[in-house]
């Protein structure tokens, strides 16, 4: 415990926050439900009345189950069946939800070039519909396939010339969950061990789900073959799904959980400090001895020697900085997974993809990820597996 922290001994009842979250959750689902039903149903399109009732009905009753299929699939007990409708149905109607905002464009044109409704608002309908239906079905496609390889190059002046050209694959972000990707992951894994990596990190959210639930997807990991080291750190959905088991499950297939800590790799007389911290998250979640810690990480370390550190969030890049870490290596943001979704994800983290430099000595890779997180979409993000190729300066 920190300076200033205090510890309520009984949790205290906070009604008002309680009523601000619903306030917002139900403002939240009318936007995402009331603009599509707006778009494909009232608006101007003067349906019959049946078609105008069953669309109604159609629209409210989706919008009365998705919270309650949300937090049964991805509450406590992770019930799949629930999770997957959930998921697709968030999916879709944030596609609908965007296209039918962008129509307001489509429709003002129409209208300047003297189209009236009902023909107006029917043709926007039918736009809005078929743009929805080719996106969905080929954001299915992209986060189903296995991941296509991102070649990167990145140049570290304290790089020792023992291990220029050393070959680091980031794997991050897998989310093993209610659609089973087993035969996905040991696709993955063929990939990563064509390219014949010195050392494969993951840097977390490897699952939504416990060990027991998500074993078998997992399982192909055991395979992953890297010539100097494998290393992992926990992601913030660890820690909805038992982290420290996921620790242990990962030491037990071979990789070294780097739990604030690190370890020490060398190839012809130079070594590189493989670090890695737990999610920011961590501290919060009430799992014993998980938080992040630098100072940990690095204790011990020779300060002439550079640094590759793994952090799942982009956001904490500020320790990196302030410890002179001279590469860390990201994912959480999915690239935004689906567009226009970047935008939101940009609020909280300072990097959306790809490779930036930070301080005076640090570079950050923030991957778009291996795998996706809920909607089994990927619009305009297309997830990796990353090469890295570090060069000495």
């Amino acid at each position: 415990m920190t300076v200033g922290e205090t510890v309520e001994t009984a949790p205290r009842r906070r009604p008002g926050r309680a009523a601000r979250f619903g306030l917002i959750i139900t403002a939240i689902l009318l936007l995402l439900f009331g603009v599509p039903w707006w778009t494909l149903v009232a608006a101007g399109n003067h349906w019959p009345g049946p078609v105008f009732a069953v669309g109604t009905i159609l629209v409210v009753a989706l919008a009365a189950a998705f919270p309650v299929l949300m937090f049964t699939g991805h509450g406590p007990h992770h019930r799949d069946g629930a999770a997957r409708a959930a998921d697709t149905l968030l999916g879709v109607v944030w596609v609908l939800f965007t296209w039918s905002v962008l129509s307001l464009v489509l429709r003002a044109v129409l209208a300047v070039a003297g189209v009236a409704d009902p023909d107006r608002s029917r043709i926007v309908t039918a736009v809005v519909a078929l743009v929805a239906l080719v996106l969905l079905l080929w954001g299915y496609a992209e986060a189903m396939r296995v991941s296509r390889v991102r070649r990167v190059e990145v140049t570290l002046p304290r790089l020792g010339a023992g291990l220029d050209g050393l070959r680091v694959v980031l794997l991050t972000d897998t989310h093993y969950g209610p659609i089973d990707r087993a035969r996905w992951s040991r696709g993955v894994v063929e990939v990563v061990n064509s390219l014949e990596p010195d050392i494969v990190a993951h840097t977390g959210d490897i699952a939504d789900g416990e060990v027991s639930q998500r074993r078998e997807q997992a399982a192909p990991l055991g395979d992953v073959r890297a010539k100097l080291a494998r290393v992992y750190v926990t992601g913030n959905h660890e820690y909805f799904s038992g982290a420290q088991r996921w620790v242990e499950h990962m030491a037990s297939l071979g990789w070294e959980a780097l739990h604030n800590r690190h370890v020490v790799v060398t190839r012809g007389g130079s070594s590189l400090i493989v670090a890695g911290v737990d999610d920011r998250t961590a501290a919060g979640s009430g799992v014993p001895g998980h938080h992040m810690d630098h100072d940990a990480a690095l204790r011990g370390t020779d300060p002439s020697l550079p640094i590759l550190l793994l952090a799942h969030q982009p956001q904490q890049l500020t320790g990196a900085v302030a410890h002179g870490i001279d590469l860390q290596l990201s994912g959480h943001t999915h690239g935004g997974q689906m567009w226009p979704f970047h935008y939101l994800v940009r609020l909280d983290q300072p990097v959306l993809q790809g490779l930036s430099h930070h301080g005076e000595r640090t570079h950050l890779y923030t991957s778009r990820g291996t795998g996706f997180w809920g909607p089994p979409f990927r619009i305009f993000a297309p997830s990796e597996i990353t090469l890295l190729t570090l060069r000495a300066g």
